[in-house]
């Protein structure tokens, strides 16, 4: 039999204690965040087009050839700024001839009112008969009314000979125009020479789903969500995935809904002073509806869905225990869930280190964002031996 001597006394002693000393592993942490409520704002991304805020196809009102085009496609026209001249040669004539025609109406009155005038003192003496007399005076009242009709015949003229300058009736950009020199006109055609649009400011066109427009009022009718100013604010980001820098409101609502897709055209107004947004264009509106004063706010990672499709979250509850939580998240806001129901302030959403848990589990809650990497992938460390000394 082997001798045991001291230094193996003290070995064996060692690895002995050393095993006693091993603390067990404790609840495993999760990263949570406690929900507070806070001013929400809320808004939505929505497709839309811009149209131009005033519209004017240029049309004649008179028959005849274009004579000259009296601008440059694209510039920007003034209203009554002249664009087209017809021929005024026949519209010249036709003033001419109502201005003799008026001439010689007026010429008339002259002899009829004095032959009324004879007419009236012979009958007194019963020189003529008083239907002699009656036929004067009607005849001179003729004269009279076929002045005022050659005044009309004339002002008529005259406004056609004007109409042979085609003038701008908006101020704003000019497209192409779809008609030469030389080319035939009528007062009647379906064609228009040219348009002419307005496009400072401009609208944008949005389609929001009917739905959530009734859900907003009625949520602004509550009081649960409030507006500052009335009218919403609107941010545009445009095709090439860039933001507008300029701020658009909210103008009206459809009054009517589109049987078809169930949606609402929502048009907002937006400065355009450098040009930069064009009719037709298609961008996405950031709407932005309102603020909710008492909003609670759950990051999407903490939200998960059970069989039924139900949001869900993990909280911990007494004793440091999880809990599972069915909850109202109608809509998100940024990359959180905007929560109506289900939780209230000082709740602890676990957010990360959960996934093997269930509820029921005794847990160590850790500020997720004071997590870091040492959270609740982390393991905890076993104690030292000079602690365990």
């Amino acid at each position: 039999m082997k001798k045991i001597t001291p230094a193996l006394v003290l070995l064996l002693s060692a690895c002995g204690g050393g095993g006693e000393q091993a603390a067990p592993a404790g609840p495993p942490p999760v990263g949570v965040v406690t929900v507070r409520e806070e001013a929400v704002v809320l808004s939505s991304e929505l497709p839309g087009r811009t149209s131009a805020y005033e519209t004017s196809d240029v049309r004649p009102q008179v028959n005849g050839l274009i004579l000259q085009r009296l601008f440059t496609e694209g510039d920007q026209v003034r209203a009554g700024q002249a664009l087209y001249r017809i021929d005024p040669a026949p519209y010249e004539a036709q003033v001419a001839s109502a201005r003799a025609a008026l001439a010689r109406s007026r010429a008339a009155i002259a002899s009829t009112a004095a032959l009324a005038r004879r007419y009236g003192e012979l009958v007194k003496i019963n020189a003529i008969s008083r239907q002699d007399a009656e036929n004067a005076t009607v005849s001179a009242q003729q004269a009279q009314a076929d002045v005022a009709a050659q005044q009309a015949a004339l002002r008529s003229a005259q406004i056609d000979l004007a109409r042979t300058t085609i003038r701008a009736p908006i101020s704003g950009r000019i497209g192409r125009s779809t008609y030469t020199t030389g080319a035939l006109v009528s007062a009647s055609q379906a064609d228009a020479l040219t348009t002419i649009q307005r496009i400072d400011p401009i609208f944008v066109d949005i389609q929001q789903s009917s739905a959530d427009v009734l859900r907003l009022r009625q949520q602004m009718l509550s009081g649960e969500v409030s507006r500052e100013g009335g009218a919403a604010r609107v941010k545009l980001k445009l095709e090439d995935g860039s933001t507008y820098a300029e701020e658009g409101v909210l103008k009206f609502t459809d009054v009517t809904v589109d049987p078809t897709t169930g949606s609402q055209v929502v048009r907002a107004q937006f400065p355009n002073t450098r040009g930069l947004l064009l009719p037709g264009m298609y961008v996405r509106a950031e709407l932005v509806e309102g603020t909710r004063s008492n909003g609670l706010l759950v990051p999407q990672g903490a939200v998960s869905r059970d069989e039924k499709g139900n949001p869900t979250v993990l909280v911990v509850g007494a004793q440091n225990k999880l809990e599972m939580r069915k909850i109202s998240a109608p809509r998100t806001v940024g990359t959180s869930w905007l929560v109506t129901g289900g939780l209230k302030p000082g709740d602890k959403v676990v957010v990360d280190g959960a996934q093997m848990l269930r509820p029921g589990a005794a847990v160590k809650p850790v500020p997720a964002q004071a997590q870091g990497g040492t959270g609740a992938s982390a393991k905890p460390s076993a104690p030292s031996s000079a602690q365990g000394q």
